[in-house]
């Protein structure tokens, strides 16, 4: 039986004795012995209790190891049909070698004196659950304040350590049983709202401004990962942009864009010249027709009236992370996230034994923080030299650079292809593929664009 850190410690000799658990704060963490030891009691004398208290409770929730330990031995048992009776108990924690960390014999039978009825381990349980959230919020601020003391590190990598720590309280802070299962009636109306949009032609996510993807994928949904990942110079960061265009100008949607590439000159230069339709090489030589500076001059509201916030400052996931919560908060309808691109980034802080390892926690951290925001985030990713070695030069989702983690926590990878960059006189000059290579939520397909080089811009083939 694997034994958590916390249960390796020997209780104290005076076992009714409380120990203090966090001697920098100086103060003795919440508990409530009484009501661990009812909870317990309960679980001895009913399979009932345990399925509850089970759902309600983890090991590390009790105040004492030992109680830990108790806790953990009744649920394994529990879980292959054996009784929990305090004298088998107390025989098949002898058995194991840990009757003495849990407490001895007649610790054990002391507890299962503190039995009521069955009926009231779950309510024992919640009280329990709450002195550990307390503890937990306790220890957080404890360590939050040593690392103000300590002023090591920048600004944004302290405070995404700080609001880490309190998300992973406030994550265990509601018990298990109150996400608990759901009934068709429960869920039917959002379902229904699914079916009718896509009846009527409307899509339940947020348009990417490409009809066919759109048709495809019903827009880009919350919480998803989106991988766009093609060779360098492809043109990912200009799919990005449009994306992020047309959820902000076009729809009015706030987005936010993250380059670790681009300076924000160079990004602002592509937005005016996709917007307006004007030359990107126009804009940067300065050699404006009069035509071109009426198109600037119509696009430019437009574009200062969009919710477009763009970074191009940050390096480190860290620090992204806390730019992009404070983000969310400070505007609760961000509707998209881009992070141009993601081999770019750095964990910040730690750094793990090599770097596939870096890119895989990086690429699980993004979805975790989309599901967290209820954001789609659209997430660059460069491809290995794999497309190149073959005839065609088609790219597939192993070629994903680094690491094999991206492919397997996307929701949707969209592999971008031009035939035009590897052949000049190549018959489909002007055009891009979209490669839909996974699609967790419905078929792959490949959908065929425009490419519009020296506007900066991807459109549909109707556009053209």
């Amino acid at each position: 039986m694997t034994l958590l850190p916390s249960q390796q410690a020997v209780p104290p000799a005076d076992y009714d004795e409380p120990y203090d658990d966090a001697p920098d704060s100086g103060r003795t963490p919440p508990y409530d012995l009484d009501a661990e030891r009812t909870v317990l009691a309960g679980m001895m004398f009913s399979p009932q209790a345990v399925m509850e208290c089970e759902e309600t409770l983890q090991a590390e929730d009790y105040y004492l190891p030992a109680h830990q330990i108790l806790h953990s031995f009744m649920v394994a048992r529990y879980a292959k049909g054996l009784p929990n009776d305090w004298r088998l108990l107390g025989d098949a924690l002898e058995q194991e070698g840990l009757l003495h960390q849990a407490g001895g014999r007649i610790e054990v039978m002391k507890i299962s004196n503190a039995f009521e009825t069955g009926a009231t381990a779950r309510h024992y349980a919640e009280i329990v659950h709450r002195k550990a959230v307390f503890r937990r919020l306790a220890a957080a601020g404890v360590a939050i304040a040593q690392t103000g003391f300590a002023c090591e590190g920048t600004v944004d990598e302290v405070l995404a350590e700080a609001a880490g720590q309190i998300a992973t309280v406030a994550e265990g802070a509601t018990s298990s049983d109150k996400h608990d299962f759901v009934l068709p009636a429960d869920v039917l109306p959002a379902a229904l709202l699914h079916i009718e949009q896509a009846r009527t032609g409307g899509i339940s996510g947020i348009p990417t401004g490409f009809a066919d993807l759109d048709a495809l994928t019903q827009g880009l949904q919350p919480g998803q990962l989106i991988v766009i990942a093609g060779r360098p110079a492809m043109g990912k960061s200009t799919l990005a942009m449009d994306i992020a265009r047309n959820c902000s100008i076009k729809n009015g949607i706030p987005s936010a864009f993250i380059s670790l590439e681009m300076p924000t000159t160079e990004l602002m230069l592509r937005l005016i010249s996709a917007q307006g339709r004007v030359g990107l090489h126009h804009l940067r030589s300065g050699h404006l027709s009069e035509n071109d500076m009426a198109n600037v001059a119509n696009a430019l509201p437009g574009i200062q009236a969009a919710q477009l916030h763009i970074n191009d400052s940050e390096k480190t996931y860290s620090s992204i992370q806390s730019k992009l919560r404070r983000a969310k908060a400070k505007h609760p309808d961000l509707g998209l996230i881009v992070v141009d691109y993601l081999q770019l980034m750095r964990l910040g802080g730690r750094r793990p034994e090599s770097r596939e390892k870096e890119v895989a926690e990086m690429s699980s951290s993004l979805k975790m923080l989309a599901k967290e925001l209820g954001v789609p985030i659209i997430a660059l990713a460069q491809l290995n030299r794999g497309p190149e070695m073959r005839t065609d030069k088609k790219p597939v989702a192993s070629d994903l650079r680094e690491s094999g983690a991206i492919e397997q926590d996307a929701d949707l990878i969209i592999l971008l292809h031009r035939e035009d960059a590897y052949e000049t006189e190549s018959k489909r000059a002007g055009e891009a593929d979209l490669i839909v290579a996974k699609h967790r939520n419905g078929p792959t397909a490949t959908i065929t664009v425009a490419f519009q080089g020296h506007y900066s811009r991807f459109c549909d083939m109707a556009q053209t």
